[in-house]
């Protein structure tokens, strides 16, 4: 069987397994709790599974790995950063938001203050974030799917983030919160399997010597040492301290942005308990822990094996690096028909990735849209959840057709890099309102809104002002030139200004609900008259 058609057979069938597990879980699909959060009927150690499966993006293990095998130690920040930040996740809000709320986070932040304003600014957040995370998810799939089927046109490409398009559509709009909560876990146990078995493979090649694969690193990269070292992405001598900042502001985005993600914070909602949330906080730690640090050896060993400019051959912003790697291994273990196989699998693994992520986060805006926009905006709350769970399914036409149509043209960019641009606008709206709602006892609508719109429309407007969109050759528009923000990433700038707006904003209101306050700080801790809430 030649490569390609092997790849095919992989790909057809975990797709026709996954489409299985949708339509049977469609079945029990049947309330607006059953949509939204899969009935509350997950235990914690299937809910951690999931979040590990939520979390683990395409970004996480192709450009990861992709981005170490180019620039080094620079690249592993990103790996750190992800790591670190589920720290912040647990200690600030999983708990906290599971006790609180009802479906999205929206629902925390409207409790005590005036809904209509809080869930517009909410929803709107809530589909930029998830958007600007769907497009990497859509770059990534064009990328692999051009390395496994030998697609170099830019149709073929195209065509494949329409496939992947469609089909994400379909495990959302047929299978709700359950179905693309059972695909999270079994393409958590691909990903952790497929990952561990190349990560085994390359340090026996090395003879499980650390040491002996990096220096063979670090000599194939063309770099020598400086691969090794810091600086060689961020900290460049030539750009001074505008690279050290960006280093900066990569960091704050990563590390805080986690607990403003929508598609993750819903999560937090699938459980009974909140005991349960915890438990599902602390199995996804230990998943996505091990993961990030096979992405060193994944990341170093593409370098090593691969060499960074077969990799930027392939794919300039290195997205190819793990699926490269893994043939290469293969080849080198087995042979031709072994690097075959095991490039099949785990491109196969990483289009189940895909595919498991984008569901997650369609599901997030389109839920959000429905129950926040939909029903509490526009209808005041006299929809029925017939109705929601009706405008859930056509927003998550909607949102995939807009994903599809900006996946087509950000096709050069590295996908570790657009994901860490969603997590500095969730950093910059999300997680002030978040907090101060769950912390400040002042907190009010006027806080909320200025917190939601003054991070996010911050974080976009550098974003499009950043050497991201133009003014560089791997930028979305490299002919044009109006890059005068100098950093990549906003993090440092938009994520202060996204907590200063939220202080003055409610300071300038003398809009103040006490009791509320005490309620929600109660129920918050305790759990106490969470069920009440969360019962439709």
């Amino acid at each position: 069987m030649s490569d390609h058609a092997l790849s095919i057979t992989l790909f057809v069938l975990f797709v026709a397994a996954t489409l299985g597990i949708t339509f049977w879980a469609s079945r029990n699909t049947k309330t607006a709790t059953d949509y939204y959060a899969g009935g509350r009927s997950f235990s914690g150690v299937q809910n951690g599974l999931a979040i590990g499966g939520d979390y683990m993006s395409a970004a996480s293990f192709l450009g990861i790995a992709g981005i170490i095998a180019l620039s080094g130690y620079d690249g592993f920040l990103y790996s750190i950063g992800f790591l670190v930040a589920w720290l912040v996740a647990l200690l600030l809000v999983a708990e906290l938001m599971r006790n609180s709320g009802k479906f999205t986070m929206a629902d925390v932040l409207a409790f005590r203050m005036s809904p209509r304003p809080v869930r517009t600014a909410a929803g709107v957040s809530t589909i930029t974030v998830s958007i600007f995370y769907l497009l990497a998810q859509m770059v990534g799939a064009g990328a692999l799917v051009g390395l496994l089927f030998g697609i170099t046109s830019d149709a073929g490409k195209i065509g494949t983030i329409v496939v992947v398009g469609l089909l994400m559509i379909i495990y959302v709009v047929v299978g709700g919160m359950k179905g693309t909560t059972w695909v999270q876990i079994v393409k958590a146990v691909l990903l952790m399997t497929g990952a561990a078995l190349v990560t085994i493979m390359v340090l026996g090649h090395f003879g499980f010597n650390l040491s002996s694969l990096l220096g063979t690193a670090a000599d194939q990269s063309g770099k020598g040492n400086a691969f090794l070292n810091p600086g060689l992405k961020y900290g460049v001598e030539a750009k001074g301290l505008v690279s050290k900042l960006d280093l900066i502001s990569l960091g704050l985005a990563l590390v805080l942005g986690t607990a403003g993600l929508p598609h993750i914070l819903i999560r937090f909602y699938t459980v009974p308990t909140a005991r349960d949330a915890r438990k599902s906080v602390l199995w996804g730690i230990g998943i996505i822990g091990v993961f990030y640090l096979l992405t060193l050896v994944l990341g170093f060993g593409a370098a090593a094996l691969v060499g960074s400019k077969a990799i930027a051959a392939q794919n300039k912003a290195g997205n190819t690096a793990a699926p490269q790697l893994a043939q290469k291994v293969g080849q080198l273990l087995f042979g031709d028909v072994g690097g075959t196989i095991l490039l099949a699998i785990i491109a196969a693994v990483a289009f189940a990735t895909i595919l498991a992520v984008v569901a997650g986060l369609t599901l997030a805006s389109s839920s959000s849209f429905a129950h926040d926009l939909y029903a509490h905006v526009f209808k005041r709350g006299t929809a029925t959840e017939q109705q929601e769970i009706k405008v859930a399914r056509i927003a998550a036409f909607a949102i995939g057709a807009v994903s599809i149509v900006l996946g087509i043209f950000a096709q050069n960019l590295n996908v570790a890099f657009l994901v860490a641009l969603a997590f500095a606008v969730a950093a910059s709206g999300n997680l002030p309102a978040i907090l101060y709602s769950l912390f400040w006892k002042r907190f009010n609508t006027a806080g909320a809104v200025s917190a939601i719109y003054g991070g996010l429309a911050s974080a976009v407007l550098l974003v499009i002002f950043s050497p991201v969109v133009s003014g560089t050759p791997t930028a979305l528009f490299p002919g044009a030139a109006f890059n005068w923000f100098p950093l990549e990433n906003p993090g440092l700038v938009s994520i202060p200004i996204g907590f200063l707006a939220g202080y003055i904003g409610t300071v300038l209101s003398k809009e103040y609900n006490a009791a509320k306050y005490a309620e929600i700080e109660v129920r918050s801790l305790t759990g106490a008259g969470a069920e009440k809430a969360t019962s439709h």
